[in-house]
């Protein structure tokens, strides 16, 4: 009765609960895990060692890594009915709005797995040869090095992944972001990569610290729908682009996931693409261009990506 009483008071932790349902679909490491749930990595080691204590999840060790899954233990050992009890209340919850935003940060972590190739070998799934070395994110690199070397403005930068990658080509970064929080995890994450060609400035997209005239690319990734007024972030875009100078839009075509306003601070849906194009057609670009960007197979999320240029200067 001890040892239940134990077990019971640990499943009373809506955390391990959350760890639960994830590691049930795969094995993770800590790293994936706090991005998956969104918590401080003390915090996740913190219940799975309890867990793990419990036997309720197990450990393995890959490399320099180490993994989390679901213990066999979870059906067998006494437990062996608390598991169906368990996955009937997952899947209750599916809908809410927390099990939703883990499960799409969950997909994400797998989606860069799978474009990180980390398994060497056939993919039983469908028979490729997946090849050491073969990344998406060196491939972005490479590509980067056929730019000449630009100013470059990420606008609303979040924590400067985009922003890091950015530097390894361009000449230099102003990141604007409106967190002071987001921008100081950003600026470390830059010092740990040695990179002296990023200028951090808080600042909102309506209203940028950028003086006019002055980028050659401006880059909303994954930002324009974090805008209060994305009109009013488009022309501010253009004010700060040089004639002839080009934006960059990474963002989501429309989705009814709700649950992104309260966990992730989303204003706007999504935009389709004709509302896009006529977004930057009225901010004053040309060369317009919408195209899709990135989409899966039962993932809510599809990524759409626009392009425009700040006509040149008219002359007489």
């Amino acid at each position: 009765m001890k040892a239940a009483s134990t077990l019971y008071r640990l499943l009373g932790d809506e955390a391990r609960l959350r760890l639960l349902r994830v590691l049930e679909q795969d094995r993770f490491n800590v790293k994936e895990l706090t991005g998956i749930l969104g918590l401080a990595q003390s915090g996740v080691s913190r219940h799975l060692g309890l867990l793990k204590e419990a036997d309720l999840v197990a450990e393995e060790r890959d490399g320099a890594y180490s993994f989390y899954r679901l213990s066999p233990a979870v059906r067998a050992n006494g437990k062996g009915p608390l598991w169906p009890l368990l996955a009937a209340q997952f899947e209750a919850a599916a809908d809410s709005a927390a099990v939703k935003a883990d499960e799409a940060r969950l997909q994400e972590v797998l989606r860069l797995r799978r474009e990180n190739f980390e398994h060497v070998g056939p993919d039983t799934r469908d028979g490729r040869q997946l090849v050491p070395g073969r990344s998406w994110a060196a491939w972005s690199r490479a590509l980067g090095l056929l730019l000449p070397p630009l100013e470059v403005a990420d606008l609303g930068c979040g924590e400067g992944y985009l922003t890091v990658e950015t530097a390894r080509w361009a000449r230099h970064v102003v990141a604007v972001d409106r967190s002071p929080g987001v921008l100081t995890r950003a600026k470390a994450l830059a010092a740990r990569k040695r990179l002296s060609n990023i200028t951090w400035r808080k600042g909102e997209l309506e209203q940028l610290p950028i003086p006019t005239g002055t980028m050659d690319v401006a880059l909303l990734s994954q930002a324009l729908h974090h805008a209060a007024d994305p009109p009013a972030a488009l022309a501010e875009a253009s004010r700060i682009l040089k004639p002839g100078g080009r934006l960059l839009i990474l963002d989501l075509r429309p989705h009814d996931e709700t649950w992104v306003r309260e966990k992730l601070g989303d204003r706007w849906f999504g935009f389709s693409d004709d509302h896009l194009a006529g977004l930057l057609t009225r901010a004053g670009f040309k060369e317009v261009r919408v195209a899709l960007g990135a989409r899966r197979t039962n993932d809510p999320f599809t990524v759409i990506l626009a392009v425009g240029t700040k006509p040149p200067k008219k002359t007489r």
